[in-house]
């Protein structure tokens, strides 16, 4: 969770405030009581949780609803081998309708960012780190993970130089996809003969994680990190094709 900001409103009250328009970004907003207040055409996208709209926890309903919607998000909650593996199946043929619909938009449409988020390209990119950080450092505890065309976090404050990560690096999509590619087969080619008590090891951990998760903590993480950033690329996409972008 965010717990560095730029500006600090903790504890704030407002009152007849007008915030029609706002956005709000990257920002911890737990806790907050809104009151009397009018919220339409709102769109909201983040971790919620404990969400109580006019009197009725609201949560449960959204994930039942992104479940029907989305059958690969059981993924999510795979604890076994078989349940990973399947899982992770379902995450690639999600992945791979996109790439095919990206092949019939504009070339163009790769580097397109919108309301200043990572273009699809980027995105890719960040989840070959997701990857290289959790399966390639964490798990199989590699002496040079990270390949340096991968994308770290916005929030990391840390050295990319000792990452190996090229920050000025301009990759062409043929190069993006070849080492995603690489990636997927590699979790791929893991869950293929994971055990269940390997799942329950400790290994390692990035260097932005504060203790040593287990093997299907690490797994977990991963496979959250596709099914968002998934859910992000794809409503990027549909705004681009409506002229929104």
């Amino acid at each position: 969770m965010l717990e560095h900001t730029d500006v600090d409103l903790r504890n704030s009250r407002f009152e007849r405030v007008n915030l029609r328009g706002t956005r709000i970004h990257d920002s911890d907003l737990r806790g907050s009581r809104l009151r009397g207040v009018y919220l339409a055409d709102a769109d909201i996208d983040g971790e919620l949780g404990n969400l109580v709209v006019n009197g009725v926890e609201v949560q449960p309903l959204i994930e039942a609803e992104l479940d029907r919607r989305h059958p690969e998000r059981a993924a999510l909650r795979a604890t076994t081998p078989d349940e990973l593996r399947s899982g992770w199946a379902m995450l690639e043929e999600m992945w791979e309708r996109t790439l095919e619909r990206v092949d019939r938009m504009p070339p163009e449409t790769t580097e397109i960012s919108v309301d200043d988020e990572w273009s699809f390209s980027q995105t890719l990119r960040h989840l070959v780190l997701a990857t290289d950080a959790w399966l390639g450092m964490a798990v199989l505890r590699r002496d040079k993970p990270f390949h340096p065309l991968g994308v770290v976090f916005t929030e990391w404050e840390g050295d990319l130089a000792e990452l190996g990560l090229d920050a000025e690096a301009t990759p062409s999509y043929a190069e993006v996809l070849e080492m995603r590619a690489g990636r997927v087969a590699m979790v791929r080619d893991y869950l293929a003969a994971v055990t269940a008590d390997e799942l329950e090891e400790r290994r390692g951990r990035p260097p932005w994680a504060s203790q040593v998760p287990t093997v299907r903590q690490c797994l977990g993480v991963i496979i959250n990190e596709e099914w968002l950033h998934h859910r992000f690329a794809v409503r990027d996409l549909d705004a681009i094709e409506a002229g929104r972008a």
